[in-house]
């Protein structure tokens, strides 16, 4: 019998699979009102710099936000359209003085001649492109980054905004012309906003809302995404704390139980005396 009962306490269940303690539970009930920092707010920052701070803060998926990504669309764009307008129309120009200033030039034949008119126009398409390419570039990144800042700032998006960011981005063009070209340049950049801004916002309103309003609404989404979440892992959390609760109290029924029979056995000469 003693040796039956050696052998259950060298085998013990709990000896040999160790389960972790938790003692945190009584702290689970107050965690409702205060929510962990990776869930976020549901609505936008309240200062207008918060919220341009917000625009270089990449999300979960390591990617900037929507306003960031546009503009470096919009700048791509440009230059293929400012390499296309300018680099076109200066090729067809280079072939044609081409031709016209090699008329005495003599060729082996007819392939070579063409290949030689075809090599200036690449020589034309690609100066004069890359000049228009890298101005519209230019012209449309600072356009679009102030307008946006702006829009972000006061969380609005307004025709002023627009006519603000041709204003500066038509003064800083001009700026090389003194200060008759920077007032020229501001007033007509300016003008110009105004029918930008109202094509840019127009093309919004056919997707139904604006980029700012779709903004908000993806916050709001976000957060009761993740707000679900962290109550599902919750609730999880205490379901195996309760569970694991359980397992030690039946460690310790089980340690009191190897105390009892650890315990040293009554001398035979005792009990027979006692008979």
């Amino acid at each position: 019998m003693t040796g039956i009962l050696q052998i259950c306490q060298n085998i013990s269940f709990r000896r040999l699979f160790h389960f972790p303690r938790v003692y945190a539970a009584e702290d689970l009930g107050g965690q409702e009102g205060k929510l962990p920092e990776c869930i976020g707010s549901p609505q936008v920052p309240e200062t207008g710099w918060d919220r341009i701070r917000e625009l270089f803060v990449r999300n979960e998926l390591k990617t900037y936000p929507e306003e960031i990504t546009n503009i470096w669309k919009s700048v791509i764009v440009a230059a293929c359209v400012g390499m296309l307008y300018g680099g076109i129309p200066a090729a067809r120009h280079a072939k044609i003085r081409y031709i016209e200033h090699s008329q005495a030039e003599l060729y082996k034949n007819r392939l070579e001649a063409v290949r030689s008119a075809q090599d200036a126009a690449v020589r034309g398409f690609i100066r004069y492109g890359w000049r228009w390419s890298w101005r519209v570039a230019v012209f449309v990144a600072i356009f679009n980054t102030v307008s946006t800042g702006l829009s972000v700032y006061h969380d609005q998006n307004l025709l002023r905004h627009y006519s603000a960011a041709g204003a500066i981005t038509g003064g800083l063009f001009r700026m090389n012309l003194g200060l008759g070209g920077f007032l020229a340049g501001t007033a007509i950049g300016a003008i110009m906003g105004v029918p930008a801004g109202s094509l840019i916002l127009a093309m919004q309103k056919v997707g139904g809302e604006t980029v700012r309003e779709r903004k908000r609404r993806e916050r709001r989404e976000i957060y009761k995404l993740k707000l679900e979440e962290w109550r599902a892992r919750l609730h999880l959390t205490e379901g195996l704390i309760d569970e694991i609760a359980g397992k030690d109290s039946a460690e310790n029924d089980l340690e009191k139980l190897e105390e009892l029979l650890n315990k040293p056995r009554n001398p035979e000469s005792s009990v027979k005396e006692k008979i």
